[in-house]
């Protein structure tokens, strides 16, 4: 389970992106969706292009922060490198941030690939979970719970649920 919890402040990182710029969550004035995510994991690739049209859709209220934290060296395809590469092929429009120490997944508590973690703009945790209710076919969706968190957060509303279990691949932590 996450270590941190609805309600709680964000906890604040630097990380380098794929884009060559260190990115810093604190100069983010808007609400930011962290998704912990990865290159390989077969959950993680199918929710990407739904990520991105949560990027463009919201724009001018959410920034998506992509975070990769597992470790490259059991998991080659996910090295910084080939994180360059899937966000080129994929055209990301949010920063792709790769924690190579993975302190900051051991800080959110972060297990799964993907795991969203959303803060308003004054950076409290206002949703931890999920994307939506069925990574293997966007048609079918029923909950949309991300959208929807976003949704209600822009209308200064709680998200309601405010917790989902994450889907997806485990973080493959370093030995």
């Amino acid at each position: 389970m996450a270590k941190i919890n609805i309600g709680d402040p964000q906890l604040n990182f630097e990380l380098p992106g794929v884009d060559g710029i260190k990115h810093n969550i604190k100069n983010i004035q808007k609400i930011k969706v962290v998704i912990f995510s990865c290159n390989h994991c077969p959950y993680a690739q199918a929710w990407e292009d739904r990520i991105i049209k949560l990027q463009s859709e919201f724009s001018k209220h959410i920034q998506v922060i992509m975070i990769s934290s597992n470790d490259a060296k059991q998991f080659p395809d996910d090295s910084f490198q080939e994180m360059v590469k899937r966000s080129k092929e994929k055209q990301f429009n949010f920063p792709y941030l790769y924690d190579e120490s993975q302190e900051i997944a051991t800080l959110y508590g972060a297990e799964r690939t993907p795991e969203v973690f959303v803060f308003d703009a004054s950076g409290i945790l206002k949703y931890h979970g999920t994307i939506d209710d069925n990574y293997e076919n966007e048609s079918e969706v029923e909950k949309s719970f991300l959208k929807e968190a976003i949704e209600n957060i822009i209308n200064e509303k709680n998200p309601n649920p405010s917790i989902t279990e994450p889907i997806g691949c485990t973080i493959k932590w370093k030995n």
